[in-house]
């Protein structure tokens, strides 16, 4: 059992810090929007006033937030109340300047860290079932895995800080080229007289096929997903 901080109570954030309290750790969180901070409390996240009390009791402080920015002004705030040694997971998707920048930090004040953006949306972060990408040493990785492991179902060691981060990146880029020729094809197909069902059911089965089709066919109608 560990004692975490968990900063960025969001979508993503909330089911999350959930995770870790099902997983038997003890999770303190904050979030500026008091609604977040009150639905992760009904899934026994305690609540803390401020980031300087999240992180004053922590071992371990994840973080879950929307750009670099806001992910330098919560690591600038968190590591001076941080004792040494404390363990900094930033999951936020972010530029790779910033992550770079969290472990420059952390290093400096006698931290740990890891940038382990996720692959999976709002549906695997309340199944547990994230894919995490770690940028950061052997050591914060061994330190950090039993944490991400109560949050997601696969975890990569990517390489040094911020290999995450350009792994989400690259990963990103991946799924938009896969979801810009998938719109193509099914605006093609129905202008020339096929219906969108009947592309799938073709496109799914065949080597067009990708998980932008299946998950999050961009016209209506053939899966829970579609746009």
């Amino acid at each position: 059992m560990s004692r975490i901080g968990f900063i960025g109570l969001g979508n993503m954030g909330a089911p999350m810090a959930a995770n870790l309290v099902k997983g038997g750790h003890v999770v303190t969180g904050f979030d500026i929007v008091e609604d977040n901070v009150a639905r992760a409390s009904e899934s026994g996240v305690t609540r803390a006033a401020d980031v300087s009390a999240v992180v004053a009791d922590a071992e371990v402080i994840v973080t879950m937030l929307p750009a670099g920015e806001h992910v330098r002004r919560v690591i600038g705030e968190a590591i001076p109340a941080a004792a040494k040694g404390t363990l900094f997971i930033d999951s936020s998707t972010i530029d790779v300047e910033s992550a770079r920048a969290m472990h420059s930090q952390a290093e400096d004040a006698g931290m740990l860290a890891l940038d382990a953006p996720v692959s999976g949306g709002v549906g695997g972060a309340e199944a547990a079932t994230l894919t995490f990408m770690c940028g950061g040493t052997e050591q914060a990785f061994a330190a950090g895995e039993p944490v991400i492991s109560k949050m997601g179902g696969r975890i990569i060691h990517c390489g040094e800080g911020g290999a995450g981060q350009v792994a989400k990146a690259c990963n990103n880029m991946a799924l938009a080229i896969a979801m810009i020729g998938t719109a193509e094809a099914m605006t093609m197909g129905q202008r020339l007289g096929l219906s969108a069902q009947t592309l799938y059911d073709v496109i799914s089965t065949s080597s067009g096929g990708s998980w932008a089709l299946t998950h999050h066919c961009p016209v209506p109608g053939p899966v829970p997903g579609s746009a």
